[in-house]
């Protein structure tokens, strides 16, 4: 029996190698997912150790919010005590902070978030051990910088030319006097390095003579622990130290947290993947058995047992499983460096490393393709066996039985109908339900997959008169041929259901989610730019003075964020200038008068004010930041503004309560109506560090991660529909099989190969847009009760219907179709009349 299953597999190949396919994508997704991660994680942990491998001791210091006036860092008299005590061979001190290199068009190099600038701190030798020079030498004076070679390149800078640095203060002009290579995790992000002289560095980001970190070598045979424990007794209470060992280790761990989201999200889109493969594999194996009836009939007759049978075409499904898990993985490790190369045009990094092939990743890839290619082949082999030899003889291909099909209707009607009530609960229960919808989704998804057979009939009959008054016999033969078997047809669509319902899903959610945000962007802010760091860092409090001096300005407010105990509560405050923030934002005023913030008064937003029980002439205690307290009085209420804290306050309330106010954002209007960007642009120096946003770029930035998620999605899910595709192909030369002889009669009497070939490509545009109805429906059911649990977080939430993407989905569901049929359709138009006629 092993013998004719070998036999089997290699008589039908080309049938076989769809299978092969959809099991060798399916296998690529999860090996490629797990050899890639599995670099990553190594070549960051190795990039790790190596940071911290002549590192004995890191001192890292930290603000402390109970002592404003407290130690800022390490002092050099203690970097001193540190250099002095037994067994330090060197010891470090480091400082860094926010810098911007501007190209020759005065615009930001790197992403903003990670550009960072050091002091560079030469030891004994002349040289620093974290950075590796290429060309030139480190700064040494005010007025010099080094780069990293990255972005040297991205700006076209030498050694010798001039770059402006923005840093927390104004733009300056420096001479490039090096340019090195450095495994800094800013560098790795996409971002850039800037060095500079240690007692610049320390100037521009904490105080003169002191620093940050403190990195400490060891001297040969001493002990990073007694060093250690000597060090802790002599650091400022805000300061605190690792050994060298200890800080690869935390990072290496938060490496794999960092790693481990991403895994699962690519293990995901895997398993979908599989799943749709499992439709396509029991299509073949039906198929296969199909052909093969009269033979296995035969075999049965001359005493091979059910159980033979049964195991005959299982070891089909093992060699099938088998070869395609072996090519999987090895597709996988191309995919797995693929995707390091990928990374770079995102902007990252990836540090230099060998590929990871773990044998637990071969192990997994063999397990998963073999078991999911055996699971899928066991029903129609069980049908195969179940078969009596007379009765097969007769007839290759026997229908299945109306109780079976009853049973499998009424199965699929209650897993629906728990799925839906699920999903219903889930919905309704709010932010708490989206576990609820997960598992409802999966419920609905298999009861719907269920009943496909069923509802392909009625569904279909709607386009049947359609396809006939169009195409005559052709149309009206591929209505009747996708009814004909519906498990088949069911098992098909399916394949295209479940990743249309995911892409119709992420999509009717993606673009509501995107209007709400431009809608929020159009009620709410009615100035003209909006001014921020590129860094999210605060700007300074000389930004608004530049702002209010441009040509064409007419209204400037900040938005300053603070926190002030109010009445026993904390609450979030934004610092606003009084009379230009209603210029600039809407606020639309439920009661009172938002001039009143010219008096010394606070403005509430509604939900907050009737949840506290305030309400215009209330007089409220205030516990500042610097501990100081006071009285408050509130002057009116407003509705939510999503570009403001729930409390705005004059500045002149908040200034003398804080050191630095946390300039977040500065609302502009301007007589330009949005065309003087370049104006403010000039009133602020040509910062590059500096983001100067109109109404589009506000959209732009809220938006955008919407739409980068969106199209990371349809890429990932395009291998669910590949596969889908196959299992289209599949069918229709598993019906052209079946109808050989009715294919040669429809000839005979007058059918040409081109009405042929029209009837099986209509038959697979049928069956396609069919499976892309179900999918866009139930999409949008899921979207509809996700959309009910995020709506009370996302103001201005109503549900879109993006009609123009979901008829593209269709279009592309019906090309589909037409793809997949050019094979079945010529081997159809090709059939010799009188040897189909004679076909049994």
């Amino acid at each position: 029996m092993f013998r004719t299953a070998l036999r089997n597999v290699l008589s039908h190949k080309a049938r076989l190698l769809m299978t092969v396919l959809a099991v060798l994508l399916g296998v690529a997704f999860v090996s490629g997912t797990l050899v890639f991660t599995d670099t990553l994680s190594h070549a960051f942990r190795n990039q790790s150790a190596k940071s911290y491998s002549d590192v004995a001791v890191a001192v890292t210091s930290y603000a402390d919010s109970d002592d404003p006036d407290g130690a800022p860092g390490v002092s050099t008299k203690t970097l001193d005590r540190i250099r002095g005590l037994d067994g330090v061979a060197s010891a470090t001190g480091r400082v860094s902070g926010f810098a911007g290199v501007a190209d020759h068009k005065g615009k930001l190099i790197g992403n903003g978030w990670s550009n960072k600038g050091a002091g560079y701190s030469p030891g004994k030798q002349g040289k620093d051990s974290r950075y590796a020079f290429t060309d030139g030498s480190g700064p040494v004076r005010s007025g010099q910088i080094a780069l990293d070679r990255d972005t040297a390149d991205k700006g076209g800078y030498h050694v010798g030319d001039t770059v402006r640095v923005a840093t927390n203060g104004p733009v300056r002009t420096y001479t490039l006097t090096g340019i090195f290579t450095t495994d800094d995790g800013a560098v790795g992000a996409g971002g850039s390095l800037v060095l500079f002289d240690t007692a610049v560095a320390q100037k521009l980001y904490l105080q003169p003579g002191w620093y940050a970190d403190v990195d400490i070598a060891a001297a040969p045979g001493a002990s990073q622990a007694k060093i250690l424990s000597a060090v802790k007794p002599l650091l400022p209470k805000n300061a605190d130290a690792q050994t060298g060992g200890q800080l690869a280790d935390e990072q290496a761990k938060q490496i794999e947290r960092e790693m481990s989201g991403l895994n699962q999200m690519l293990l995901g889109f895997a398993a979908v993947a599989l799943f749709v493969g499992i439709f396509l594999i029991s299509n073949t194996f039906t198929m296969l058995v199909a052909q093969r009836t009269k033979e296995l009939a035969l075999l049965r007759a001359v005493g091979a047992s059910r159980k033979q049978v049964t195991r005959s075409v299982l070891a089909e499904a093992l060699v099938v499983g088998s070869v395609a898990s072996a090519a999987g993985f090895v597709l996988g490790i191309g995919l797995a460096v693929g995707l390091r190369s990928a990374m770079g045009s995102f902007g990252a990094k990836v540090p230099g490393g060998p590929l990871v092939v773990a044998p637990t990743t071969a192990l997994a890839a063999l397990l998963v393709g073999v078991l999911i290619t055996m699971l899928a082949a066991w029903l129609p082999a069980r049908r195969a066996a179940r078969i009596p030899p007379v009765a097969a003889m007769g007839s290759q291909h026997l229908p299945a039985t109306t109780k079976s099909l009853v049973v499998r209707n009424s199965i699929g009607a209650v897993i629906t109908l728990i799925g839906a009530a699920v999903i219903m609960a889930g919905a309704s229960a709010g932010s708490g339900g989206r576990m609820m919808i997960a598992a409802g989704a999966f419920l609905a998804l298999i009861g719907v997959i269920v009943l496909i057979p069923l509802l392909s009939r009625p569904v279909i009959a709607l386009v049947r008169p359609l396809l006939t008054r169009v195409f005559g016999v052709a149309g009206k033969l591929a209505g009747q041929n996708a009814v004909r078997n519906p498990r088949r047809t069911g098992a098909t669509a399916s394949a295209l259901a479940i990743g249309l319902t995911l892409v119709t899903g992420l999509t009717v959610i993606g673009v509501t989610v995107g209007q709400s945000v431009d809608r929020m962007t159009t009620d709410n802010f009615k100035g003209d730019y909006m001014v921020e760091m590129a860094n999210g860092m605060s700007l300074a409090p000389s930004t608004v003075t530049a702002l209010e001096k441009a040509k064409g300005v007419t209204a400037v407010s900040p938005q300053a964020g603070s926190q002030i105990v109010i009445d026993g509560s904390d609450q979030g405050v934004s610092g606003v200038k009084p009379g230009d923030i209603q210029r600039v934002l809407n606020l639309s005023v439920v009661s009172g008068s938002l001039d009143s913030l010219a008096r010394g008064r606070i403005a509430v937003e509604q939900k907050t004010a009737e949840k506290e029980g305030w309400k215009p002439g209330s007089k409220l205690s205030a516990k500042f930041l610097d501990d100081k307290k006071g009285s408050l009085t509130v002057g009116a209420v407003f509705r939510e503004n999503q570009f403001v804290q729930p409390v705005l306050a004059p500045m002149s309330v908040l200034t003398p309560h804080e050191k630095k106010p946390d300039i977040q954002q500065v609302f502009v209007k301007t007589d330009g109506g949005g065309s003087g960007d370049q104006a403010l642009v000039d009133a602020m120096g040509d910062n590059p560090a500096i983001s100067v946003l109109d109404q589009q770029d506000i959209r732009n930035a809220m938006g955008g991660m919407i739409n980068t998620m969106l199209n990371i999605m349809y890429g990932l899910l395009a291998m669910a529909l590949i596969i889908a595709v196959l299992g289209v192909v599949n069918t229709l030369a598993m019906s052209v099989f079946e109808r050989q002889q009715e294919i040669g009669m429809l000839r005979a009497i007058g059918l040409d190969r081109t009405k042929v070939k029209r009837m099986i490509r209509l038959e697979a545009v049928v069956i396609s847009v069919f499976g892309a109805v179900v999918g866009i429906a139930l999409g949008t059911f899921l979207a509809w009760a996700i959309g009910q649990t995020i709506k009370s977080s996302i103001p201005h939430y109503v549900l879109v219907m993006p009609w123009g993407r979901i008829g593209i989905f269709l279009l592309l569901a019906a090309f589909v179709g037409i793809l997949a049929a050019l094979w079945p359709a010529r081997s159809a138009a090709r059939l010799n009349m009188l040897t189909a006629i004679k076909t049994e």
